[in-house]
């Protein structure tokens, strides 16, 4: 009974201290709930469009006229320019007055008149993926378009069946499986909202200690227990704390991983009770992570310095937005150390491939082996803290 009425007096006493100190409610409470809606609202076109080109046209002929029109007539870009050489084009670019420059050179009508073959030259701003992306399917797909119509017109043949037969003989249609937006905000986001928690919790738990070692109150319960007493404590502390942490972030976790993508209608084909058995281990592994992590902070400030680096190295390290097969195995084995390396492709397979929990069972049990691994490593520095006064 002492230890279920300590349990819960921690509880209460570490849930007091978070309210009480206006840094941690900032990561706590502010950071998860703000940062998603700032992100999500930044990505929330899904795709770049209109994206403003250079027309130089040295051909100065009907093809290369019907090859413009058809390129401006893509959503994705727009002929905002015209320039008689290509050096006032890049001049353009540089001031950043345009992203790419179509170019049309002077025997490009002539080469197809003559049943050669022909070119089109298209420079691109490489400084923005997403704009180089547009240029280049909008070029091309015009390319093979009007390909296919010179195709037709040299063949001669006397109905559609016949051109179509010809000129695609293998048809095929393309039916996107997952990401059917093709948008940057259903690719990346899933894992940069799981990332926040985790990032949140290290910020807030190493604020917390920070300050008190600061005070030299490591822990708000000092005891001069020894033996099995002095673990019976701690690991009533540790219970308590964690519990407070998890009271938080099980709603921030929510709010992240379903309300924000309803909110901007996100792809999300999550199933609510394998998200539930999925996210618990997670929560009690990044609580875990951050109690051990909080015994690197010395002052309460340098919390931040580390967390913040370490954010864009955990997302490229997650497999997210750069293929895990292409990352150098020592990486692979520095991202297994922290939670959010498995969470994220687990979660992007459940959230945007519609995956269950039985086919994400790598990452739900090496969760469950960081709780196991990081809840030893807690509950020590937890026994160490409560011996100081």
């Amino acid at each position: 009974m002492n230890f279920i009425l300590g349990y819960f007096d921690n509880i209460v006493s570490e849930l007091k201290a978070i309210a009480k100190d206006e840094g941690v409610l900032l990561f706590f409470i502010i950071l998860p709930i703000a940062y998603p809606l700032i992100y999500s609202w930044i990505y929330n076109n899904e795709v770049v469009r209109e994206v403003p080109v250079v027309l130089v046209d040295d051909s100065h002929s009907a093809q290369s006229r019907e090859f413009a029109r058809k390129f401006d007539a893509s959503p994705d870009v727009s002929i905002a320019l015209r320039t008689g050489t290509v050096n006032e084009a890049r001049d353009l670019i540089g001031h950043g007055k345009a992203y790419g420059i179509l170019y049309f050179p002077r025997d490009f009508a002539t080469n197809i008149g003559r049943m050669e073959q022909s070119h089109v030259t298209i420079y691109c701003d490489m400084s923005y993926m997403l704009t180089y992306k547009a240029i280049l399917q909008s070029t091309t797909a015009v390319a093979m378009e009007m390909g296919t119509e010179v195709q037709k017109q040299l063949l001669g043949n006397h109905t559609k069946r016949e051109d179509d037969i010809a000129t695609r003989p293998l048809d095929f249609d393309e039916v996107p499986i997952f990401n059917t937006t093709a948008g940057y905000g259903n690719f990346i986001l899933p894992g940069v909202l799981v990332l926040i928690i985790q990032q949140a919790m290290l910020l807030g738990v190493g604020m917390i200690a920070g300050t008190r070692r600061e005070e030299r109150l490591a822990n708000p319960y000092p005891t001069s227990l020894h033996g099995w007493h002095s673990w019976l404590t701690a690991t009533q502390t540790l219970a308590g704390q964690s519990t407070a942490y998890l009271l938080i972030f099980s709603v921030m976790l929510a709010w992240v991983s379903l309300a924000v993508p309803h909110i901007f209608g996100f792809v999300s084909m999550v199933h609510a009770w394998d998200l539930l058995l999925f996210f618990t281990p997670y929560l009690l592994a990044c609580v875990f992570f951050a109690t051990t992590f909080s015994a690197l902070v010395r002052y309460r400030e340098s919390v931040m310095l580390i967390v913040v680096f370490m954010s864009v190295p955990l997302l490229f390290m997650s497999g997210v937005s750069w293929p895990q097969s292409n990352i150098p195995g020592v990486w692979q084995g520095v991202s297994c150390l922290f939670p959010s390396t498995f969470c994220i492709r687990g979660f992007v397979r459940m959230s945007s491939m519609g995956a269950l929990l039985g086919d994400v069972q790598t990452e739900y049990h090496s969760m469950w082996l960081q709780v196991a691994v990081y809840g030893v490593f807690a509950l020590i520095i937890t026994k160490l803290r409560t011996r100081m006064t």
